[in-house]
């Protein structure tokens, strides 16, 4: 079978950022090559063809041509694009899967509650943490209500408090503030807690300061392509951008996040829960593919997950980029939800 496309990668680290942003035609490079130097930084190139294992639905989706010009973005425009693609991803979704959203409070935070048409289990609850940085909101209805609507659940999606207005711990303590409430009508035993990319790793931020507090844990977390830490973000953070492998690739520093880390220390271990005391965690469920820039700290949590003797999985998809399962089109996405509402409904069940 002829291979209708390939996928260029540069990925240049050090003094070669100014590099990475030069649009280059497909064609100019037909060679891999590397040069590792004496402090271990590569530089290198590499011819990626698009693999014909992923749905056709993913190949033209990765297909679709890019520059890798870095063009900014304030964050009001992000905030704005991004509030735009939710209450589009809302009105397809409901089609899909009906429910009832309700704006409302919970312990004096705003969140969305979404109600499935056909509600399984009234004595449970989930808990969704909306991706987007920390600074927008990315998921508050794509990663709620597939969820919902799959596990027959409520599913409470959290607006908690954003950066740069709100650095942390104030989106931690919004989402405790929400576990609390609902403790009071759920057992433990029947609440989850989810999210993806940034409401992933708050996730787990919120399931690490759960602990320290000594209130009971829930029965599952699903930290759906999480950072580790906010001190690095390892190998596929300098390899992929929120695109995968289209477009500008930032060189990647030191730390990240900076607006939502305010004056924390980035090794707190509730910022970054590599560093925490993981024993006693819940169950878990980590998600993430192989053009992710989180894989390597999605990767490294579920080791220490594993190290600390909680029982996790991770399951990688191939080739698609962060959060893929936003995109509702692609059969892949399909069946990343399904994994998602097989996991909360075997723990919650139990």
């Amino acid at each position: 079978m002829t291979r209708p496309y390939s996928l260029v990668l540069l990925a240049a680290l050090s003094t070669l950022a100014a590099q990475a942003q030069q649009s280059l035609p497909a064609t100019s490079i037909t060679t891999n090559h590397a040069v590792t130097e004496a402090d271990g930084t590569v530089r290198m190139q590499r011819v990626m063809p698009l693999p014909h294992t992923i749905s056709p639905e993913a190949q033209a989706w990765l297909s679709r041509p890019a520059g890798d010009a870095n063009v900014p973005q304030t964050l009001a425009e992000r905030r704005a694009q991004l509030d735009t693609s939710q209450a589009k991803h809302r009105d397809e979704l409901l089609k899909m899967f009906p429910a009832t959203i309700t704006d409302k409070a919970v312990a004096g935070v705003p969140v969305r509650d979404v109600m499935p048409m056909k509600m399984l289990h009234t004595d449970r609850v989930l808990i969704c943490l909306h991706g987007g940085g920390f600074n927008a909101d990315s998921g508050s209805y794509s990663e709620a209500i597939p969820v919902a609507g799959l596990t027959g659940t409520r599913v409470v999606s959290v607006l908690y408090r954003m950066a740069p207005e709100h650095p942390f711990p104030a989106a931690v303590d919004d989402a405790v503030a929400v576990y609390r409430e609902l403790l009071k009508t759920y057992k433990p035993a029947r609440i989850g807690i989810f999210g993806s990319s940034a409401g992933a790793g708050l996730t787990l931020e919120t399931a690490v300061k759960l602990k320290q507090l000594k209130l009971p844990m829930p029965a599952a977390i699903g930290p759906f392509s999480t950072q580790a830490g906010m001190d690095e973000g390892g190998d596929t953070r300098s390899l992929y951008n929120t695109d995968g492998l289209r477009g500008y690739v930032p060189v990647a520093g030191g730390t990240i996040n900076n607006e939502y880390v305010g004056s924390t220390n980035h090794k707190d271990p509730v910022l970054s829960p590599i560093y925490a005391d993981l024993h006693g965690m819940p169950p878990a469920l980590f998600i993430s593919s192989e053009r992710d820039l989180l894989l390597s700290s999605t990767s490294n949590m579920h080791r220490a997950f594993l190290q600390a003797g909680v029982d996790a999985q991770l399951i990688v998809f191939e080739a698609l980029p962060h959060v893929f399962w936003n995109n509702n089109t692609l059969p892949e996405t399909r069946e990343a939800w399904g994994y998602m509402a097989s996991f909360f409904s075997t723990q919650l069940g139990k």
